[in-house]
């Protein structure tokens, strides 16, 4: 898969990267905040996008209402410290397909990782 991480911290952006292409996927292009999300979404397409909640210029949860207002098949996995589950909430009610906590756990991530790939062959 082809994959974004936006996320404000770089070292947050480096660990989600370190596993994701552990398990063989695509890193195509990361972000700092929402706002550049959006544009690198309309350049690179990925099949999966990692979004923080908490960002400068543009919070996560309005970057996924435009991706998913651009791309209404985006698939977007919202990241957050813990304390915001109510954001997450929010978040799937926007179209967000999953969430995962901070601090991650790598198996974690494995799991949606797979559990998404798995769907998106099914799908084709």
């Amino acid at each position: 898969m082809k994959i974004m991480i936006v996320d404000d911290s770089k070292y947050m952006r480096m660990v989600i990267r370190d596993v994701v292409e552990s398990v063989g996927h695509t890193v195509v292009t990361e972000a700092e905040d929402g706002e550049t999300a959006v544009e690198k979404y309309q350049l690179f397409m990925p099949d999966l996008v990692f979004m923080d909640i908490t960002m400068p210029n543009m919070s996560g949860f309005d970057a996924l209402k435009n991706i998913r207002a651009l791309d209404r098949n985006a698939k977007v996995i919202m990241c957050s410290a813990m304390g915001q589950q109510w954001l997450i909430r929010d978040a799937i009610m926007e179209g967000a397909i999953d969430f995962i906590t901070k601090p991650f756990k790598t198996e974690k991530i494995i799991f949606i990782l797979e559990r998404i790939e798995q769907r998106l062959l099914s799908n084709r």
